[in-house]
């Protein structure tokens, strides 16, 4: 009877492992990938929007592994020279993809409504707490809002002459709740005052040192009641017509 048991446990584990197996191969999600998945997913992306990205690694790779194993004619052994040269090579390509592949986010989604999420998420999230789409307009004006360092930024995206209104409004309300904390506003574009997608996070990165963790644990806190108050917001979250899993193969684990 015991055994039986013990057969039946040993079935249900295996039939267990075999389909959390098949649920990773066949996931969406890149937090399921392995490195080798990742990797490929972030150059298909990348080359689709960057060409030039596929001879710009080759060359990247060669000249790499070409330099390093050079040092084995003057300093053997050869073998050991070749090898930390393919190794280099890899490293190199591994560093260029996660730049051009930034590059290509960016200019995969620029100039979609809710385009500035992909810039906002490239801050640290121990430092920044991001809300997407706190409020937006029939014309897809939206608003984000991000939580960090330099107190509450809030960032528009959109026609500059709609935004001026809601983003005054939204800077009233958010000092409501601020008591003291810096209220900063962002204009996301190309324009003349305007900060590009592509140099969002760094724009923001660089904003004077406002507040410390404890005061933006804090603040969070004090916004959530204001977010409670919210009418649903008319866009999704996020680019639109952003491919399912793209960002964050872009991103990686």
């Amino acid at each position: 009877m015991a055994s039986e048991r013990a057969k039946e446990l040993a079935a249900k584990q295996k039939a267990e492992i075999k389909a959390a197996k098949l649920r990773k191969k066949t996931s969406t999600n890149p937090k399921d990938w392995g490195a080798f998945k990742q990797f490929r997913e972030m150059l298909k992306i990348t080359v689709e929007v960057d060409p030039a990205t596929r001879w710009w690694l080759i060359g990247a790779f060669v000249l790499v592994a070409v330099v390093i194993s050079l040092v084995g004619i003057w300093a053997p052994p050869w073998w050991m020279w070749i090898i930390s040269g393919l190794l280099g090579g890899v490293a190199a390509d591994l560093f260029l993809l996660t730049y051009r592949a930034k590059k290509a986010t960016y200019k995969r989604f620029k100039g979609q409504p809710g385009s500035a999420e992909v810039a906002l998420n490239n801050l640290d999230k121990k430092k920044w707490t991001t809300s997407s789409a706190i409020t937006a307009t029939k014309q897809l004006d939206v608003i984000h809002r991000t939580v960090g360092p330099a107190g509450i930024v809030l960032i528009g995206e959109g026609s500059k002459a709609r935004l001026q209104a809601i983003l005054t409004s939204e800077v009233k309300k958010h000092e409501q709740v601020a008591y003291g904390v810096p209220v900063t506003t962002v204009l996301m574009g190309d324009g003349e005052g305007q900060v590009p997608l592509e140099k969002l996070d760094a724009h923001l990165k660089k904003m004077p040192k406002a507040i410390d963790k404890v005061q933006v644990a804090e603040v969070n806190q004090r916004l959530k009641a204001l977010d409670a108050i919210r009418p649903r917001v008319p866009v999704p979250r996020g680019p639109l017509m952003m491919p399912k899993g793209a960002q964050k193969a872009m991103r990686g684990r």
